[in-house]
């Protein structure tokens, strides 16, 4: 049995992700912390309380986390993922409450609770994260694995130049996270943009599949799906990328990694220009020790039976 923490800023992406770890065999979401990023907090805990319901897991708990970055003002993409993070979709209310914990509270005790076995995806700005170690300094060792979809391997970032999103918001959070000596396996943005986009003719059986999963996927991600395809600022590559739910698919298949290599890796968080930036050592220039399992590459064609085998039902 995988047993998955999910922390979140539901929007798009993360909803498919979510569907991953909540509809997967032998795949246990013990929890589901959310922060402000994609979208505000209380749209975020909305969106995640919604996609529990839909894939029929209310009983899965959603915590209340912070809703800006750790020193600085919000920065959101709701020029992405739409008004409310779902693609325009405007879901009805779920039934479901938010549970009564704070987020870094509730990560503390799911892995005193499941000590050793617990892997953490982070999908999001690490501000609950950080706010956790605030709580519990003994965390990384308690953490079997912790999965972060952050940064860009020496390569073009998705919000700066020099910048992937998630690091961007909240930079001094992803360095203390990534100091904080956790089993860190990172996914970063370049191999997303790789291996992670479904182009339309790659998305036609989902387009057809016709069950409440698809239609879900496919709203939820509308958004998304025209930002990559016309937004002046997106890549102009019509199709839906995948950033979120390929990590997830890592944690759930190690096939899906095809290629990785252990480096040492640190944010900016004190420069303008480069707010964000990932250095990832590949050359050993620092000197450091290696603090994360980068991925390189992945295997497309395995994540997408995976998105299908999820999306069928």
């Amino acid at each position: 049995m995988l047993r998955l923490l999910m922390d979140t800023d539901t929007a798009g992406d993360d909803v498919t992700s979510m569907l991953f770890a909540l509809r997967w065999p032998e795949v246990s979401l013990e929890a589901v912390s959310v922060v402000a990023g994609n979208v505000y907090l209380d749209e975020a805990i909305a969106n995640a309380l919604v996609t529990v319901e839909k894939a029929g897991r209310p009983e899965v708990p959603v915590f209340r986390g912070a809703a800006k970055p750790l020193v600085r003002d919000l920065v959101t993409a709701h020029y992405v993922h739409g008004d409310d993070g779902m693609g325009g979709a405007h879901f009805p209310k779920a039934g479901g409450e938010v549970a009564p914990l704070y987020a870094a509270n509730a990560i503390v005790e799911t892995a005193n609770r499941f000590a050793g076995e617990l892997q953490i995806i982070a999908q999001a700005p690490l501000t609950n994260l950080a706010f956790a170690l605030l709580e519990d300094p003994e965390l990384p060792r308690k953490v079997e694995r912790l999965w972060i979809m952050g940064g860009a391997n020496n390569s073009l970032g998705n919000i700066t130049p020099a910048a992937e999103f998630n690091f961007y918001v909240d930079p001094e959070a992803a360095h203390v996270v990534l100091q904080a000596g956790f089993n860190v396996t990172l996914v970063p943005w370049d191999v997303c943009l790789l291996d992670g986009v479904l182009l339309r003719e790659e998305l036609g059986p989902i387009l057809d599949m016709g069950t409440e999963l698809s239609e879900f996927y496919l709203q939820a991600n509308k958004g998304a799906w025209e930002f990559m395809a016309t937004h002046p600022h997106g890549p102009r590559i019509d199709g839906i990328s995948h950033p979120d739910a390929l990590t997830t698919a890592m944690a759930i298949d190690p096939k899906v990694i095809t290629a990785s290599g252990r480096f040492y890796v640190d944010v900016e968080h004190g420069g303008e220009l480069t707010r964000g930036y990932s250095l990832v050592d590949i050359s050993g220039a620092t000197g450091l020790d290696p603090n994360c399992e980068v991925v390189l590459r992945a295997n497309k064609a395995r994540f997408t039976e995976m998105l299908l085998q999820v999306l069928s039902g």
